[in-house]
């Protein structure tokens, strides 16, 4: 049992002692709706089962009570188009929940749009979007929605931790910049240019290249040019397949460069690294699996075990966590409820305390710096995808230091 989510036994006895005269427990599902199938689907089918165990932890251990939740599956093909197609069905099957994140922030800007715009047309019946994953900044700034919770930090906050990392990190000198190219990757790249600028006046941009998100099959061309470059480090927020992908190429070409990632945990990836990329490839991240008391949990030795795979949804399963808290305390599964409950509440996430940020709805946290390290079962007890390497915590950016300004002007339920 997770040590954060127990309840008093007192508490349970009477549950209990109720039970015989209580109504059904009541059963909220909840969309997942991400990428299942096409190049993405390793990642978004590890997600889905993150949430489904997730799930089944709230049930057992009643973080809501008697109400429980059912995770059910909607593929998006990792196309905006199609999730506003599966959003109608969601629609359809009376589903008032959705949990998206890890199939991009064009399909999660898309989905935010169209849940707004049912929302307001339709009062009295509507969802919530939990985003455990989709970083686009402008997700809580100028298109922020009330019905939108990211659990997420935006790749604003994380770009900020990163090149206050790299400040301090005066043997590297120069910087590739590689980018998936919509949305999210531009809004990297612009963050990572202005406040390298700032901090590291010094350092030297030496490419900023882009590419086709999912459909890239060979990026020998890329890493040749970042090798061309002289490129001390290279910074990408790159994920899932992509990110395996430039890996692997990298580790073929030779290229002892560090990497710098927003999403370096991502399915796949792992094993593209190996132990190639041992102390040279970082990760900035919201989860930190070996931070403790994290690391004596059983959440991931449970779910590995489940599914012969690793946790990595933390993020996620905050998402779970806040839900179900915030049902608990409004008394209510309604999403005009529980999203008035959630606007503003703290909880106790994975790592530690975590805001829900009331002007924007973007989660206030620490955030972290990783990076890739053999298992020593002190500092890196939990290893990925069996590789014996895992994500050593280097350094923490407080919840304070890592917060932004938003320029999110959010239209609130009369």
């Amino acid at each position: 049992m997770h040590p954060r989510i127990s309840f008093p036994l007192a508490a349970m006895a009477l549950a209990c002692a109720s039970l015989a005269h209580a109504q059904p427990a009541t059963v909220v599902k909840i969309a997942s709706l991400d990428a299942m199938s096409g190049p993405m689907a390793g990642l978004g089918l590890n997600v889905l089962k993150s949430f489904q165990y997730s799930a089944k932890l709230a049930n057992e251990q009643g973080w809501a009570g008697a109400t429980r939740f059912e995770i059910v599956p909607f593929d998006n093909r990792l196309s905006a188009q199609e999730a506003l197609s599966q959003l109608n069905s969601i629609i359809g099957q009376n589903i008032r929940y959705v949990v998206q994140g890890a199939s991009s922030s064009a399909v999660g800007l898309a989905l935010q749009e169209a849940i707004e715009k049912h929302n307001s047309r339709n009062p009295g019946k509507e969802i919530i979007y939990l985003n455990y994953a989709a970083q686009a900044p402008q997700m809580t700034n100028a298109k922020c929605s009330y019905w939108h919770f990211r659990t997420d930090a935006n790749s604003d906050m994380k770009v900020a931790a990163l090149t206050s990392y790299l400040a301090g990190q005066k043997q590297v000198k120069q910087v590739f910049l590689l980018n998936p190219n919509y949305a999210y990757g531009q809004e990297v790249s612009r963050a990572a240019r202005s406040m390298l600028a700032a901090k590291r006046p010094d350092l030297k941009i030496v490419g900023d290249d882009f590419h086709p998100l999912g459909q890239v099959k060979d990026y020998s061309p890329y890493i040749a040019k970042i090798k061309q470059s002289g490129a001390d480090a290279v910074i990408t927020a790159d994920f899932g397949a992509d990110l395996a992908l430039i890996v692997r190429a990298a580790r073929e070409a030779g290229l002892n460069t560090d990497f710098y990632t927003l999403n370096g945990n991502n399915f796949g990836v792992p094993s593209a690294m190996g132990a190639a990329g041992q102390g040279r490839v970082k990760l900035i991240s919201a989860f930190s699996p070996n931070s403790q008391p994290l690391a004596g949990d059983s959440l991931l030795p449970g779910f590995k075990r489940q599914f012969n795979e690793d946790f990595i949804n933390g993020l996620g399963h905050n998402a779970m966590l806040m839900l179900a808290q915030a049902m608990r305390e409004a008394k209510s599964v309604e999403p005009a409820a529980v999203a008035a409950r959630m606007s503003g509440m703290r909880f106790e996430g994975l790592n530690g305390p975590v805001e829900m940020r009331k002007s924007d709805h973007q989660a206030q946290q620490p955030i972290h710096v990783l990076s890739w390290e053999k298992v020593d079962g002190k500092t890196v007890v939990h290893d990925q995808e069996g590789t014996g390497l895992g994500w050593k915590p280097v350094s923490t950016v407080s919840a304070q230091a890592s917060s932004l300004d938003t320029s999110c002007n959010m239209k609130r339920p009369s």
